[in-house]
């Protein structure tokens, strides 16, 4: 029996169960991930992998494969003992990933609007009509995912192999810093502003607008991110 009951009822309450669709260490790192992106496993907060394992009815063998998996995703890392835990990365670590991926999505912007089919802009069109019109009533990761969705659409759209694998690279280890600005309710209506700039721009194939407008818009999740870690970080301060 596992050693953590509060965690094998978290992960029953909010995972969905392992069916095989993907790999066991896939499934089992999407459960964890939907959990870290929630907060409902805190940042910092240690990860028993065999508690896991047993709440996921999964042996450690897929369950370590999960591990390395969130670990290149910069959502887990690793104590010098080896034992997992929640990744708490500082915001200037943070801010400097959000740098180098603005540059990608400038640069993919620019490259989909020469290289993007109408129906790659289409598809663009669409997902930002989809989070305009989800994003009152939308669950805080379902809205995330079309946003990740619309994003990943125009990076495809370049048509730029390492682009899109760089890309890839980069955003994977800043899921949750854009998960937390995506979650943002207060400053929404400027995000999705952005959202409706970015792909009239790519409609009207105009890379100079495109790329100003990508970067503009993730130099916005670095002030989201510091903005939502401050509130955190009062609400934690005892009150007088």
């Amino acid at each position: 029996m596992t050693a953590n009951p509060a965690l094998r009822e978290l992960l029953r309450g909010d995972a969905p169960a392992l069916r095989g669709r993907k790999s066991l260490a896939e499934e089992a790192a999407g459960a964890l991930r939907d959990l870290i992106l929630l907060e409902k496993l805190a940042p910092g907060a240690p990860i028993p992998e065999q508690d896991v394992a047993d709440a996921l009815g999964i042996s450690r063998t897929p369950m370590r494969e999960a591990m390395r998996l969130l670990e290149l995703e910069g959502l887990v890392e690793f104590t010098a003992t080896r034992r997992a835990r929640v990744a708490n990365p500082s915001l200037d670590e943070l801010a400097q990933y959000l740098v180098v991926l603005g540059a990608l999505e400038a640069l993919a912007g620019e490259c989909a609007c020469e290289q993007a089919s109408a129906e790659e802009i289409e598809t663009v069109s669409r997902l930002n009509d989809e989070m305009l019109a989800s994003s009152d009533c939308a669950h805080a990761l379902g809205f995330f995912r079309i946003d990740m969705a619309f994003h990943r659409a125009i990076v495809l759209a370049s048509h730029n192999a390492p682009l899109i694998e760089t890309h890839r690279h980069y955003n994977a280890r800043l899921w949750r810093a854009r998960f937390i600005s995506s979650r943002r309710r207060l400053n929404r209506e400027g995000t999705l502003r952005q959202h409706t700039e970015i792909a009239a721009a790519i409609a009207a194939r105009d890379r100079a607008a495109c790329a100003r407008t990508l970067r503009g818009h993730l130099e916005t999740a670095v002030v989201n991110i510091r903005q939502a870690l401050a509130e955190r970080n009062d609400a934690r301060q005892p009150q007088s």
